[in-house]
């Protein structure tokens, strides 16, 4: 880790699917010089991978953890199914220019992988970009504040989750 880079705690989190991914990126993550905490699974025995998302993004929301990683088949279900935590910004990200422009632009917590859709070395590009990458607020914090707006609208008569 260079020297101006922040050390960060990061939730680890995905399904059988993507277990090998994820054994990967945790240690890839860890040898960044990042805390990562591993939500599971621990092996590769089926497990519902929105229970596993909705872990990573409530210890998130609630300030346990500053990022989150989630692996799947394709990235696409932990990333809706970390969406429903209020508060949450999760992206899917197969590219390290989605990856970088989700923290710069979006100030997205959370980045979903698809285990089925890159292989591991180019998912350690995408996971190094990711969390190296600084929210740049200027004209993207209006747009992220509106969209956090919208989220306080949506969730005004349900409870926290």
């Amino acid at each position: 880790m260079a020297k101006d880079d922040v050390s960060l705690r990061v939730a680890l989190g995905g399904d059988e699917a993507a277990y090998e991914l994820k054994e990967a990126l945790r240690e890839h993550i860890a040898a960044l010089g990042h805390e990562v905490h591993d939500f599971g699974t621990y092996n590769a025995q089926p497990v519902l991978y929105a229970d596993v998302a909705v872990r990573v993004a409530r210890s998130i929301a609630a300030g346990e953890f500053e990022r989150g990683i989630l692996v799947c088949g394709t990235g696409i279900g932990v990333a809706i199914s970390a969406n429903k935590v209020q508060g949450i910004r999760a992206a899917q990200a197969h590219d390290t220019y989605s990856a970088g422009k989700a923290r710069s632009s979006n100030d997205a917590q959370i980045l979903a992988l698809g285990a089925r859709v890159v292989g591991p070395e180019l998912a350690k590009s995408i996971v190094t970009v990711f969390l190296g990458t600084q929210f740049h607020g200027g004209a993207s914090a209006e747009k992220v504040a509106r969209i956090a707006d919208y989220e306080k609208e949506a969730f005004r008569d349900r409870p926290e989750t």
